[in-house]
């Protein structure tokens, strides 16, 4: 295997593998200025390798083509893995620019090697020889090849040269806005959180949010303020408690008015610019629009398919949400006293929040001394993968992350022998961008002899040092979804380097993260996390059936939300060149009137995200792809049937006989295989949408 580092300056930490354990990156050794030169090093060197694979004068073979090229670019992984990671979780200006800079060299250096003829012609060579019986091919090598080419297709290997021209060009500037929008949706965020003066505006909110917000407030320069920071979302988890109204208009709409602002963090050039290169960038390489580009490479194939599937949720969604906010709002004119009073989306979440109380005799209030983070973490999302799977962890407090708050667990087999790291990244601050996501830093693989060093990353509230960071429900549930990611990638038992854990179709992506929410709620696991963070009372027993029984409430809301962005999403991404709007001012009219058309736009339920910010469509890799969480929902779906049809004889749903079963069956395939075919072995027939229509009282 090489590691060449192509001249590299041997201090450079990128120039060879770490030392570690685990090959986790020396984040105390590494420093902005190593990037660049790691980076531009790693693509030559990469090219390097590409160009002894196509001028290699023996036939091609596995060993000489298929796995030269999966070890290939080694110095650039170890640099771009960590750069990406870093840029999300930690952004500083100096990484930002670095972004910028290298994103149209990273674009023409892809180009470059899924544009070259003569590696083209080797793998087709290899396939050919593979399907003749020539070579000897296992199903993941054969699966490879297949997608490979697929690969090489999609790139525009075929197109003449003037159109790969045109295509190099449109990569480049496309990479680049998307690092562009990332960077002005975290600048935006930042401005628009929301600097509160006097105490008494946080009414509603618990004792320790408002010390949080303190802090934060300190942490800017303003001590003596409360600052309630912007999350990625439309809907920010403290509308749920303000009992202001004002104070939860204000915070709605620096919620919703990001990105267009008229200043330097819009992004609504940048959105109708994008739009229009991906546009074109289609219809080069033959498709009618980026969303059928995207939609071939995923399980669903077609945008026919995804639009089928979404089409009768939307209407059946959003008249749940019409009936939930009948009920919402007679909470509002009891409270306000006026019979006229008219429910906005500011309103929505705190009188739901109040409903859902009075109904349930629950809140988030009651519950939040119950879900202190530390008893979650560890006798929640770590104890339920020990019972299911029979794997533990133990704080390695001698390894740092690449920030003072990530811990680092080492993840130990059944076996007792170490499969990898995890690392934990939870807390909100400056530097991160918003929302919820896992990382690898480093890729199982069997080729490579590499075991696998993911990251979660949160956006959890701080609180002040020595105070115990206290969760509404929902962060649990983000708690268990992400780990469900990190499950795929620690999991993970392939050959290839590209087919480990998480590098799987983007609509199949989400699934296992989505099947692990499932024991968030299962009862021995609910029961055991859920204390009180003083008194070590388990939450009462009343509670627990009423959480249980309260699942489906607000449902309307909520999948109503999601479907708008799915949506809305689809809707910038199925159109042509010429369709696209032609100016900043059109964004916002094309939004509604996408909307509207989608039969969504209901003015209580704003869009979880809203063009201006919505960075996994526009800054992240989820472009015409968000349908993937509702599309693999009706996997997760169907898995959870399949888990309680296999409870063990004690009638235990959580068990390691259905545990290894899913292990091996998915979780460790990462994507050696087709994944559809792979959900087909595990629940005995193709995926039926029946199980999700109830979970989201759609039936």
């Amino acid at each position: 295997m090489s590691d060449s580092s192509h001249e590299l300056d041997a201090s450079n930490p990128f120039a060879s593998r770490s030392t570690l354990p685990y090959a986790l990156p020396d984040f105390s050794a590494i420093r902005d200025e190593h990037y660049i030169p790691a980076v531009r090093a790693g693509m030559a060197a990469e090219l390097a390798e590409i160009e002894a694979i196509v001028t290699d004068p023996n036939p091609p073979t596995v060993e000489n083509t298929l796995e030269a090229l999966e070890t290939s670019g080694e110095v650039l992984d170890r640099a771009l893995t960590v750069l990406y990671n870093v840029a999300s979780a930690d952004a500083s200006p100096a990484l930002e620019d670095i972004e910028e800079t290298l994103a149209p060299e990273l674009s023409a250096h892809h180009d470059t090697i899924y544009m070259d003829a003569r590696l083209y012609a080797r793998v087709v060579a290899l396939d050919t020889a593979v399907r003749a019986g020539e070579v000897e091919a296992g199903d993941d090598t054969r699966w490879l090849l297949e997608n490979l080419l697929q690969d090489f297709r999609r790139s525009g290997i075929d197109l003449s040269a003037e159109d790969q021209a045109t295509l190099r060009d449109l990569n480049a500037r496309t990479t680049s806005l998307e690092a562009a929008f990332g960077r002005r949706l975290l600048a935006g965020a930042n401005a628009a959180s929301v600097f509160v003066d006097d105490v008494a505006d946080l009414e509603g909110l618990a004792d320790d949010a408002i010390a949080a917000a303190a802090q934060a407030a300190a942490d800017r320069g303003e001590e003596g303020r409360y600052l309630l920071e912007m999350q990625l979302p439309t809907q920010q988890t403290v509308l749920a408690s303000l009992a202001r109204r004002d104070v939860r208009r204000r915070v709605h709409e620096a919620s919703v008015t990001r990105g267009a602002t008229g200043d330097d963090t819009d992004t609504r050039e940048i959105v109708v610019e994008l739009a229009r290169l991906r546009a074109e960038h289609a219809r080069l390489l033959g498709y009618d629009h980026h969303a059928a580009y995207i939609a071939e490479d995923a399980t669903a194939k077609t945008t026919e398919a995804v639009n089928a599937m979404l089409a009768p949720l939307a209407p059946a969604a959003a008249a749940n949400a019409r009936k939930e906010a009948l009920d919402l709002t007679e909470a509002l004119v009891a409270d306000l006293g006026d019979p006229g009073a008219t429910l906005e989306a500011w309103d929505w979440a705190y009188y739901a929040e109040r409903v859902r109380k009075q109904r349930y005799s629950l809140d988030d209030a009651l519950l939040r001394p119950y879900l202190e983070l530390e008893k979650v973490v560890q006798d929640g999302v770590f104890k339920a993968a020990t019972k299911l799977y029979g794997i533990t962890f133990s704080e390695r407090t001698d390894l740092v992350g690449y920030h003072p708050d990530v811990r680092v667990f080492e993840v130990f087999d059944t076996d007792g022998a170490g499969m990898g790291l995890f690392l934990a990244d939870y807390y909100t601050r400056e530097s991160k961008r918003g929302g919820a996501w896992m990382n690898n830093l480093v890729d199982q693989s069997y080729l490579t002899g590499e075991l696998p060093v993911v990251v979660n990353n949160l956006n959890i509230v701080k609180p002040p040092a020595g105070e115990p960071t206290l969760l509404v429900f929902d962060e649990v549930i983000t708690l268990f979804h992400e780990f469900g990611h990190a499950l795929h990638g620690l999991f993970s038992a392939v050959r290839y380097p590209s087919h480990s854990g998480t590098d799987v179709p983007r609509d199949f992506v989400e699934y296992p993260s989505q099947v692990n929410e499932m024991w968030a709620w299962d009862e021995s696991i609910l029961r055991s996390y859920a204390v009180h963070h003083v008194t070590g009372e388990p939450l009462p027993e009343q509670w627990v059936r009423t959480m249980l029984d309260s699942r489906l409430f607000n449902e309307g809301f909520a999948t109503t939300e999601y479907l708008a962005a799915t949506l809305l999403d689809q809707a910038w991404h199925q159109v042509t060149p010429e369709q696209v709007p032609s100016s900043v001012d059109e964004v916002l009219p094309f939004e509604a009137a996408a909307l509207e058309a989608a039969g969504v736009a209901l003015s209580e339920v704003p869009a979880r995200y809203r063009t201006t910010y919505f960075n996994h469509v526009f800054g992240g890799g989820y472009s015409a792809g968000y349908y993937s969480y509702i599309w693999s929902e009706v996997l997760d779906a169907e898995t959870v049937e399949w888990f309680r049809e296999n409870a063990d004889a004690d009638g235990r749903v959580l068990n390691r006989a259905s545990g290894d079963r899913f292990r091996a069956a998915l979780l460790s395939r990462g994507g050696s295989t087709d994944p559809m075919q792979a959900f087909g072995e595990l629940r005995g027939r193709a995926p039926e949408i029946a199980p999700l229509l109830a979970r989201r009282g759609l039936v």
